[in-house]
């Protein structure tokens, strides 16, 4: 690997995890969603300083080109954080649909009361 990659890899790393600690102290993200964020910084770093392995690696798949197991790994990271996003709006949008089910049921109680008041 070489020393440009090496370096681009740990500025990339170091600005992920400054910007992730940034947005977490403004309060604009939960600690859970910065977990993310901060794996994958990691990962990141990992591959930058540990590239002896990931030349090995590249070498044990078959790819030609170091950079082209960097892309995969990087493609693989970007599916594994999408699931994770996924699985959290889906949690989202059922206590949104419980929410709203419960605020209609509330609704519906209170025109009753209402009714009975009037009567």
């Amino acid at each position: 690997m070489s020393k440009s990659l090496i370096l681009t890899l740990i500025l990339v790393s170091l600005f992920l995890l400054v910007l992730t600690t940034i947005v977490l102290k403004k309060g604009r993200i939960p600690e859970k969603y910065a977990l993310l964020w901060y794996a994958m910084a990691l990962v990141i770093l990992l591959v930058a300083l540990i590239p002896n392995v990931f030349t090995w690696l590249s070498i044990l798949l078959g790819f030609k080109v170091m950079s082209n197991l960097m892309i995969g790994i990087f493609i693989g990271l970007l599916l594994i954080l999408v699931m994770a996003l996924t699985i959290i709006i889906s949690g989202q949008k059922k206590k949104t649909t419980l929410l709203i089910q419960e605020i209609s049921i509330l609704k519906s109680e209170m025109e009753t009361i209402k009714k009975e008041i009037r009567k």
